[in-house]
């Protein structure tokens, strides 16, 4: 009898599903057209909305779950009120390793939807337009984010959607766990 039990241990391990999750990359598309660079993608995260969007809504985060982020920070109202961003990164694909800035406002619907544009004066981007949009699904949170990017700097031409699309794949993996423990954390400590 004591046999048996031993052998059902590993038996019933294999048929139920493991109770801890982590965030998960759903989909994710690149395409480069006319010079914009188009990025859509998905993820569900094991947080609740309100803080998976909390996490989002603060650059000052930003560094704690990107190795790319080498700095980023909120900034004050603009003229008319807006909130603003900055954020410098430091990547390579391939041979090709840049330091940029992005710097821009940000609107925000508590939440819901947070849209990020940056200002070509103070940015290395022509175009940097980002859109997150927040959504419950069983008590979690799925986050739908757009990126419309034109670099302002000169792009390799073997660098394109595929090893973007790669490199956002594999490095961003550790990125959204470290999101989703961030906003997992803020839940259990009542922020």
């Amino acid at each position: 009898m004591i046999r048996w039990r031993w052998l059902s241990v590993p038996l019933l391990l294999a048929v139920v599903p493991a109770t801890t999750t982590a965030a998960e990359l759903r989909d994710i598309a690149v395409v480069y057209e006319e010079g914009i660079y188009s990025v859509d993608s998905e993820v569900w995260f094991d947080a609740p909305q309100a803080s998976v969007y909390a996490v989002f809504a603060d650059w000052d985060l930003s560094t704690e779950f990107s190795s790319a982020i080498v700095e980023a920070r909120n900034t004050g109202p603009d003229a008319q009120g807006r909130y603003g961003y900055y954020v410098r990164n430091r990547g390579c694909i391939l041979f090709f390793c840049k330091s940029v800035v992005r710097a821009g406002t940000v609107e925000m619907t508590p939440d819901s939807k947070l849209t990020a544009s940056a200002d070509p004066e103070q940015s290395d981007f022509d175009v940097s337009d980002e859109q997150w949009l927040f959504h419950s699904e069983d008590g979690r949170t799925v986050v739908h984010y757009s990126l419309k990017m034109k670099p302002g700097f000169w792009v390799p031409p073997v660098i394109g959607p595929y090893l973007i699309k790669r490199k956002l794949r594999d490095d961003g993996s550790d990125a959204l766990e470290r999101i989703e423990r961030i906003a997992q954390r803020q839940v259990a400590s009542g922020d």
